[in-house]
C-alpha cells in the first residue's frame, strides 16, 4: 500500500497544538512571506516583529510571559485575530484591553489597546478592534501590542495561531490499477 501527502490547514481545532513556528521564521518572512493561512491572522498589519517571545510559566501562578510582545506604532489599529464576540473592552489595572472569544472555544487579548468595539459585538478576522497605544510595560520598543490566547484556563502561545498547518501521511485508499 503506498502513501500520500496530505497538508493539513490550521492545527486551532485540536486539543494539543502541533509544534510551532518558530517565531524567527515569522519574522523573517516579511511582507513578501506567507500570509497565514488558517482561521487566524496578525492582529498588525502586515508582518510584525516579534520583540518577546512566549514563555510559559513553570506552574499556573509562576512568572512568565503568558503571550508575545509584537513591535508596532503608537495608534496603528490592531485587528482581530480571528473572528469572534468581544468578550471585554475597557481597562484592567489601569491598561485599556480588548479581549475576543472565538467559535474554537479560544480567547485573544490584547493589550494596550484603546477600544473601538464594545463587549457583545460580533468581529470578523482583520477587522479593527481599536488602536495601540504606546507604553507597554517590558517593551523594548515605543508601542508594543501585547498578544495573548487562552483555551480555558491554559495560555498558549499566540503564534500558532499562525501556523500554516502540518504535513502527515496516510494511507493510499484509492483502489489499485488493474494490470
Amino acid at each position: 500500500m503506498g502513501s500520500v501527502l496530505v497538508a493539513g490547514v490550521g492545527a486551532v481545532g485540536l486539543t494539543a497544538p502541533v509544534a510551532p513556528v518558530a517565531p524567527v521564521a515569522w519574522v523573517a518572512a516579511g511582507p513578501a512571506g506567507v500570509a497565514p493561512l488558517g482561521e487566524f491572522g496578525w492582529p498588525l498589519p502586515g508582518f510584525p516583529t516579534v520583540l518577546r517571545p512566549f514563555d510559559p510559566p513553570d506552574h499556573p501562578y509562576g512568572p512568565g510571559h503568558r503571550g508575545v510582545d509584537l513591535g508596532g506604532r503608537d495608534g496603528e489599529p490592531v485587528l482581530a485575530a480571528g473572528a469572534g464576540v468581544v468578550a471585554f473592552a475597557g481597562m484592567v489595572a489601569g491598561t485599556p484591553v480588548v479581549s475576543v472569544d472565538h467559535p474554537n472555544g479560544l480567547r485573544t487579548t490584547y493589550e494596550p489597546v484603546l477600544a473601538s468595539v464594545s463587549a457583545g459585538q460580533h468581529v470578523a478576522r482583520g477587522q479593527p478592534i481599536g488602536t495601540l497605544q504606546a507604553g507597554h510595560d517590558g517593551c523594548q520598543a515605543a508601542a508594543c501590542l501585547h498578544w495573548g490566547v487562552r483555551r480555558g484556563e491554559e495560555y498558549l502561545d499566540p503564534l500558532w495561531l499562525l501556523s500554516p498547518g502540518h504535513l502527515r501521511l496516510l494511507p493510499d485508499v484509492s483502489p489499485s490499477p488493474r494490470r
